[in-house]
Formats: structure tokens, sequence, C-alpha cells
């Protein structure tokens, strides 16, 4: 029965923290979404860049060898 009263308390405390929690405006929400996915696709662009990059460097490297 502990095991219930504690879990009981845990829920009623992130109920109630929940409700403090200021929570962003849909424009802000909308904002930091557009943020988030420019930062991954200029990442996922450097990443094939630096990929491509060090592939023919090998491939010069290999083929003298």
């Amino acid at each position: 029965m502990n095991f219930f009263k504690k879990a009981k308390e845990y829920l009623s405390g992130v109920a109630a923290e929940g409700k403090r929690v200021s929570w962003p405006a849909k424009r802000e929400l909308w904002e930091s979404t557009l943020v988030v996915i420019s930062f991954i696709f200029i990442l996922a662009v450097t990443t094939l860049v630096c990929d491509k990059v060090i592939d023919g460097f090998l491939r010069i490297v290999h083929a003298g060898a």
C-alpha cells in the first residue's frame, strides 16, 4: 500500500508543477521549431560535405598507393 500512496503523492506533485510551468506561445513554439529544423538541416549538409571530402581524399590516397 505504501507504494501506491507514494505514487499518488508523486503524480500530484507532477500535476502541480505542470500548472506552474510557463508554456510558450504558439508563435514562439513555431519559431523555435524552425530554428531547430534549420540547424539540423545545416548540420546534415555540413556532415555530408565533410564525408564527401574525406572520401575523395581517401580515394586519392588509396589510388596512389
